[in-house]
């Protein structure tokens, strides 16, 4: 269950994260982006009921990453905002991935958090977190979280300056993406052997 520090002031604390992260979107030239062929718009469009009793339920057996970007929630679009809440099981994972058109401000409202950032001269930057903490991960860099405590679980509240900000996972974009195995060997320093390995553990289950 998420801890009673959130609840109080939820609502305070979005709006926080939404002032503290720049806007990276074009501006647009109305007050919003009414989607096309709409016969009119209510206060329903201005909505998003998504992450409803999410901080009441039974934590997740995986990491989970529930969003509120432009996809899911279309009144964002031109808007430069977005949210996602990210569950973390005891001793569960984000691995490294970049967003591509956004920094994350990170806001931990359950648990504790291990999170690093690695800059264009791969120098880390890491941080243990606690309940109430914020981190920043700047726009486009590798970045993770991660959930060192074995048998409670943590979650946090990230904000974008994107309504879009995009996800590139490092793992995934590597080994699942067609590059040839051969390619990767040399840039790893290894053999096709021990690529196949990483594939196969990086494989969709069925």
């Amino acid at each position: 269950m998420a801890s009673k520090f959130l609840k109080p002031t939820f609502v305070y604390l979005l709006l926080a994260l939404v002032t503290l992260v720049n806007a990276s979107d074009p501006d647009i030239l109305t007050d919003f982006v009414a989607p096309q062929n709409s016969n009119g718009i209510d206060g329903s469009f201005f909505t998003f009921t998504g992450l409803r009793g999410i901080f009441d339920k039974t934590p997740p057996a995986t990491f989970t990453v529930t969003k509120a970007s432009m996809a899911e929630f279309p009144a964002l679009n031109g808007q430069s905002v977005s949210f996602a809440t990210l569950q973390f099981p005891a001793g569960s994972t984000n691995p490294p991935h970049t967003h591509p058109r956004s920094a994350e401000l990170l806001f931990v409202v359950e648990g504790s958090l291990e999170v690093g950032v690695i800059d264009t001269t791969n120098k880390l930057y890491n941080q243990t977190l606690q309940l109430g903490d914020m981190f920043v991960f700047p726009k486009g860099l590798v970045h993770y979280q991660y959930n060192a405590d074995t048998k409670e679980s943590a979650m946090a509240i990230s904000a974008f300056g994107s309504a879009s900000a995009g996800t590139v996972s490092v793992p995934a974009s590597v080994f699942t993406t067609g590059i040839d195995e051969g390619i990767l060997a040399k840039a790893f320093k290894t053999d096709i052997a021990t690529i196949k390995k990483i594939k196969a553990g990086l494989a969709p289950k069925p």
